[in-house]
């Protein structure tokens, strides 16, 4: 029989206990930890590790959505689509969520006179937002929510999660359009804010102050030109131009960062609340196919 003395049997004991150390490390990164960090960029993830994302998420996708339009003299181009993903993103790290890539298709006609619009044909709007939201539930994505990030795309989102039911799916769109607070927060200075006015600079002072130029936001005017006059409740088409020909709504000088810091923290907890919602939401999906199948037979529907 080999005897040990004590220095040996520690030794042994130490190499066992390494052993085993590196034996459960090795079969935690084999199995994926549950706590392991998970990008929450779709863009950013391995293959491997997008499949153990989308469980982690529960199918639920964010798509926020943005534009390429003229903002006021003094701020980018992507702006909409800029505070959007910053807000999308920072919510998805609270509630986890996938966030589909940059996405700025939408609806933009009333801008095409302006330098850098663009702005793309209504049916290939409506076709590639369908082909999009398609793809992400073919990758696991059963609970999409878009998240709107444009005032002109006010019409086009709404109906596009309605026209859901034109035909079977098996996933739901959510769609958010809830931007800015209703009150409270630092009191604003100016009456008209639109569209690159006090709000959205704001929040560009903190999504990206380095692409804001805010001593430029006097340069033009951002006021109501009143160009139409029409009864209440008719709408046409030009109503934007007509108001607003500068494609700029406000007046960004009266930025500050308190304002902008208030509503970009609301608009992201305002949407990791509703991720929450979608992903206790249990009920949607059922009362979709429910839908579907009585469309097939409408005169079987009980009267």
């Amino acid at each position: 029989m080999i005897k040990l003395n004590r220095m040996s049997c520690c030794a042994v004991v130490l190499f066992l206990l390494g052993a085993l150390l590196n034996a459960g490390q090795h079969a935690q990164a084999q199995t994926g930890s549950p706590q392991a960090k998970l990008s929450v960029h779709w863009e950013e993830l391995t293959g491997p590790d997008f499949i153990q994302a989308i469980h982690r998420a529960q199918g639920v996708c964010l798509l926020p959505f943005g534009i390429m339009e003229k903002h006021g003299p003094h701020m980018p181009l992507g702006t909409d689509l800029i505070n959007v993903r910053y807000a999308a993103l920072h919510a998805a790290e609270n509630q986890y969520a996938v966030v589909f890539p940059e996405y700025y298709f939408g609806q933009i006609a009333e801008a095409r006179h302006e330098p850098g619009t663009v702005a793309y044909s209504r049916d290939l709007q409506l076709a590639l937002l369908q082909a999009t939201t398609d793809e992400m539930a073919r990758n696991g994505c059963k609970k999409i929510l878009i998240v709107n990030g444009h005032g002109g795309n006010d019409s086009l989102l709404p109906y596009f999660a309605q026209s859901q039911l034109d035909k079977p799916h098996d996933y739901v769109v959510y769609f958010s359009d809830e931007r800015v607070p209703g009150s409270g927060g630092p009191k604003k200075k100016t009456t008209v804010d639109a569209h690159a006015g006090e709000s959205e600079t704001s929040k560009m002072m903190i999504v990206r102050p380095d692409l804001l130029h805010q001593d430029r936001a006097a340069n033009e005017s951002g006021a109501d030109q009143h160009r139409q006059t029409l009864p209440e409740g008719v709408y046409t088409g030009i109503w934007w131009y007509s108001r607003y020909p500068d494609h700029y709504a406000g007046d960004g000088s009266a930025a500050t960062r308190e304002l902008g810091e208030y509503q970009m923290n609301w608009w992201v907890d305002s949407i990791s609340k509703i991720i929450v919602a979608i992903k206790a939401d249990d009920v949607s999906l059922k009362l979709q196919n429910e839908f579907y199948e009585k469309s097939k037979h409408p005169l079987d529907t009980p009267q």
